[in-house]
């Protein structure tokens, strides 16, 4: 058991949006440490994202975070030798990091020319809830539906 519980990193905000969110997004996508790098495709997307839909494209970033927000996920408890799937709630801190790398992943699979290009097609599927990481909310909230027999396990 745990002495005791570590402590919240404060993340700063980023220099375009003044954001700790975008901050946060940035550094679920680094690799390697590259953090400016991670930064120069996040605004390039946004750029591109401005191009395409006129709209601001911190306000679609946004929108497409609140789309692919989980709210009930499933986790596996054994209890008596059978494993069960338990739907739980998830806390707000797990929704948004969750939601950060479902984007993320999803993002990096998609087909496209350069990482910028993809997060920016995916962001927009996502903020007009469509695209593979709605896909995935919607299939996780599905299996949260159907064990809803175990949720008393709790």
């Amino acid at each position: 058991m745990r002495k005791r519980k570590p402590k919240k990193r404060i993340v700063q905000p980023d220099p375009r949006f003044n954001d700790p969110m975008v901050t946060q997004f940035v550094n679920n996508m680094m690799w390697e440490g590259k953090k400016s790098t991670s930064f120069a495709i996040f605004y390039d997307a946004m750029d591109k994202i401005q191009e395409r839909t006129t709209e601001n494209p911190h306000e679609i970033w946004l929108r497409a975070i609140e789309n692919v927000m989980p709210n009930v996920e499933v986790r596996s408890k054994r209890i008596g030798g059978a494993t069960f799937q338990i739907p739980t709630e998830i806390r707000a801190e797990r929704k948004l990091s969750v939601c950060m790398k479902w984007i993320i992943r999803f993002s990096r699979e998609r087909s496209g020319k350069g990482m910028a290009e993809k997060l920016a097609a995916e962001l927009i599927a996502a903020s007009k809830n469509e695209g593979a990481s709605i896909k995935k909310k919607d299939d996780t909230h599905r299996m949260a539906e159907a064990n809803r027999a175990f949720a008393h396990f709790r």
